[in-house]
């Protein structure tokens, strides 16, 4: 094994993305499903928030992928309630305001049928009449709590949040729960990052 460990995880719902909890609440941990020493996860995901995470021992890339002047996209799939409208679509591809904050534009789809993902731990509230939609959203900032923000902003509440890709490395078929190593070419292209050109 090299000098830096690299590894995917998978985080399931209701799980910190931290080591130690300090609350009282006796809640999950990255703890209780990796047991790789010394590593740690490059940014977060909220509690209620599921999918891709990236947890490494390399302090440079560290820092290169969580300070906010190094712009990355960061891809969600993320359930809503009600069908977004065109409107609704156009404001968070331009970018909406939250506390006074403009939102970078972001690159938002609609799914014309629901995307292949494993159920969630804890379903989401249903509603009989009220339908739900999925968007995939590409972000290149990660304000506390931000794609919430923006899709309750333009009148669809999110329900469910999937991060599914950070730069170039994609969630593919990691099940909820599992991490793994990333493959030599996922450690070239995650690399690059830190090349004086991609920092320009």
């Amino acid at each position: 094994m090299g000098k830096y460990r690299y590894i995917l995880f998978n985080k399931p719902y209701g799980v910190l993305s931290q080591f130690t909890d300090s609350s009282n609440e006796a809640r999950s941990t990255l703890k209780d499903y990796i047991a790789v020493p010394a590593v740690y996860p490059v940014g977060r995901l909220d509690w209620d928030s599921e999918g891709l995470m990236l947890l490494t021992n390399h302090g440079q890339l560290q820092h290169r992928l969580s300070h906010p002047r190094f712009e990355h996209p960061r891809t969600y799939w993320v359930q809503v309630e009600r069908i977004p409208d065109a409107v609704a679509l156009a404001q968070l591809q331009q970018g909406v305001i939250i506390d006074n904050y403009q939102t970078r534009p972001a690159i938002v789809r609609l799914f014309d049928t629901e995307p292949a993902i494993a159920p969630r731990s804890h379903p989401i509230r249903f509603r009989k009449n009220v339908p739900t939609a999925w968007l995939e959203i590409t972000l290149t900032e990660g304000k506390n709590r931000q794609v919430r923000r923006m899709t309750a902003k333009v009148g669809f509440p999110t329900l469910r949040l999937v991060r599914v890709a950070i730069a170039d490395l994609k969630l593919g078929d990691l099940q909820p729960g599992q991490w793994r190593n990333l493959t030599p070419p996922e450690q070239q292209s995650l690399l690059k990052l830190l090349s004086p050109r991609s920092q320009r």
